[in-house]
């Protein structure tokens, strides 16, 4: 009897660790890329997004291969901080990844978020195929004529070039580095607003 039931839990524990197994590998993940100033608070508002797999810090858009952070933020090898999203568009949209773009950052200040100055902080949308481009271009004129902003939008929209992941320590910089000063005054507060305003599309874990 007891052989028999073990038999049957075997079975069922296999049978839902294969089922989830298939639907992790059936999970269709999708990517964009978003330039909005300092790259560590682009990462720390895209990873509270429910729907949001998980957020890679990088550098693209310029003409040097494999720069160092040293060499971007020189301002002199083209790259844009960014932000690479991977996410489950069953669940957030790429429009509603865009929404959060153009209200997470000043999109009207050219090379310019804050007291981050440079080409390397500029506004871009970064598109990955010629649907994420239609649909950024009517995300943009949208927003530009909706009064979000009192200045016009300066934000680019560029095809995906040249991009490179960030050197390990940039990875995850808010949640590792929580009372780092850049983190605790321009961060934290950054968060802060944006949990209040977006609170629909916030992961429960992060709600708080």
């Amino acid at each position: 009897m007891r052989n028999t039931m073990f038999k049957k839990l075997l079975f069922t524990g296999l049978f839902l660790s294969l089922a989830s197994l298939t639907f992790a590998q059936n999970k269709k993940i999708e990517t964009a890329t978003f330039g909005a100033g300092c790259f560590w608070c682009v990462e720390a508002v895209y990873e509270l997004v429910e729907g949001v797999e998980y957020v890679e810090s990088g550098y693209s858009g310029g003409h040097v291969d494999d720069p160092s952070y040293k060499q971007v933020v020189r301002g002199n090898t083209g790259h844009v901080e960014v932000a690479r999203v991977h996410y489950d568009p069953s669940v957030i949209s790429y429009e509603q990844l865009l929404e959060i773009h153009w209200h997470s950052h000043d999109p009207t200040t050219l090379n310019r978020q804050g007291n981050d100055v440079g080409e390397h902080y500029r506004s871009v949308i970064f598109y990955h195929n010629e649907e994420q481009k239609k649909v950024a271009e009517a995300s943009l004129k949208k927003t530009d004529k909706s009064g979000l902003w009192d200045d016009p939008i300066v934000t680019t929209i560029e095809p995906l070039k040249n991009y490179y992941v960030a050197e390990n320590y940039h990875q995850n910089y808010f949640e590792n580095n929580p009372n780092a000063g850049y983190c605790s005054y321009v961060i934290a507060p950054k968060i802060k607003k944006f949990k209040k305003e977006f609170k629909h599309l916030l992961k429960k874990t992060s709600s708080d």
